[in-house]
C-alpha cells in the first residue's frame, strides 16, 4: 500500500552567524555517521555522533521544530561559509523545510523573534517570511559574488606601492581544488575573478618581521578566499602571497555580504509577492 505524502511546510529568511565555531547544517562525525549503534563505540567523537555541539540549522531548527510541532527539517543555505567564518552584512539567504508538521498556524514574527532571543551573540535572523519549494533550487543554482574582510599575516615587510597596486582590480585567478575540501569537491582548476577593494595595515603590526593586513575582497561565486591569500603552494594563482612575493596566512574571515553575480548589492527579498502586485 502506497504511503500518503509527507507534509511540508517551507519559511525563507536570512542568518547571521556572529561566531567562529558553529557550521552550518549539523557536523555529523565523519567515522560513526551519528549512527545510533556505531557512535557508542566511536572513539572520535566519544560517543556523541557529532564533531560540534549544535549548528545554524539545530539552532534554528529547535526552535521552529516546537512551533510547527516536528524534529525533522531540511537546510536549505545559499552557498555555506566555513566553521570558523562569520556571516555578518545582510546575512545568508536560506530556505528552512519542515517535514510532517502537526501545527500550521505559526506566527513567524514571533519564531524569528524567539530564536534570536535564544541564540543572541551566536546568530540573527531576519526577514522570516511563508516560501514554497521552488525557492530551495532558485538559492542553490543563483550564482552570487561575496565581500569579504580578512586578517592576513604576511612575513616580511611590504611595500605600500605594491598594496595601492592591488586596489580596484579585478584579477582572473585559477584555483585547484584546495586541500580542504577535496574530499567532497571534484578535483578540478576553477577559473574566478578576485576584486581587491582596500587593502589597510593593522596599528597590532609584527614589527620588522612581518605584516598584519585588513583586507576587503570581492570574489565570484565558488571562489576558495583562503586560498587567494595564502596561494596554498601554487594550487592558487595569482594569489595575494604570489602577488607580493610573501608567505601570507589567513587568520581571521568573515562574509561581509552576498551580492549578485556581478558584485553588486542585492535588492532584500522581505516576503512572497501579494497576489495581483504584477498586474
Amino acid at each position: 500500500m502506497n504511503q500518503p505524502p509527507k507534509a511540508k511546510v517551507f519559511i525563507e529568511g536570512r542568518y547571521r552567524k556572529l561566531v567562529r565555531d558553529l557550521p552550518q547544517t549539523v557536523f555529523f562525525c565523519p567515522d560513526c555517521k551519528g549512527h545510533p549503534r556505531r557512535r557508542k563505540k566511536c572513539e572520535r567523537c566519544e560517543g556523541f555522533g557529532k564533531l560540534t555541539r549544535d549548528s545554524v540549522q539545530e539552532l534554528i531548527g529547535w526552535v521552529a521544530g516546537k512551533a510547527f510541532g516536528t524534529r525533522k527539517n531540511k537546510f536549505h543555505g545559499a552557498g555555506r561559509e566555513d566553521i570558523d567564518v562569520r556571516m555578518l552584512g545582510n546575512g545568508r539567504p536560506f530556505v528552512l523545510e519542515m517535514v510532517s508538521p502537526k501545527i500550521f498556524d505559526v506566527d513567524l514574527a514571533e519564531l524569528e523573534a524567539e530564536v534570536n532571543r535564544r541564540n543572541e551573540g551566536r546568530i540573527e535572523l531576519e526577514g522570516l517570511h511563508w516560501t514554497e519549494k521552488a525557492r530551495v533550487a532558485i538559492l542553490k543554482e543563483t550564482p552570487h559574488a561575496k565581500e569579504y574582510a580578512a586578517v592576513v599575516e604576511v612575513d616580511g615587510a611590504v611595500d605600500d606601492d605594491k598594496l595601492d597596486a592591488l586596489v580596484g582590480k579585478r584579477i582572473d585567478i585559477t584555483q585547484h581544488t584546495p586541500k580542504r575540501v577535496a574530499h567532497r569537491r571534484a578535483d578540478l582548476d576553477r577559473v574566478r575573478w578576485i576584486e581587491f577593494q582596500s587593502i589597510e595595515r593593522l596599528e597590532d603590526e609584527r614589527g620588522e618581521d612581518g605584516t598584519r593586513l585588513l583586507i576587503r575582497l570581492l570574489t565570484q561565486h565558488g571562489t576558495y578566499v583562503k586560498e587567494v591569500l595564502s596561494g596554498e603552494n601554487g594550487n592558487t594563482e595569482p594569489s595575494l602571497a604570489s602577488l607580493l612575493g610573501l608567505p601570507c596566512r589567513c587568520v581571521e574571515l568573515d562574509v561581509a555580504a552576498i551580492l549578485d553575480a556581478e558584485g553588486e548589492e542585492k535588492v532584500q527579498h522581505t516576503g512572497p509577492p501579494v497576489f495581483g502586485s504584477g498586474l
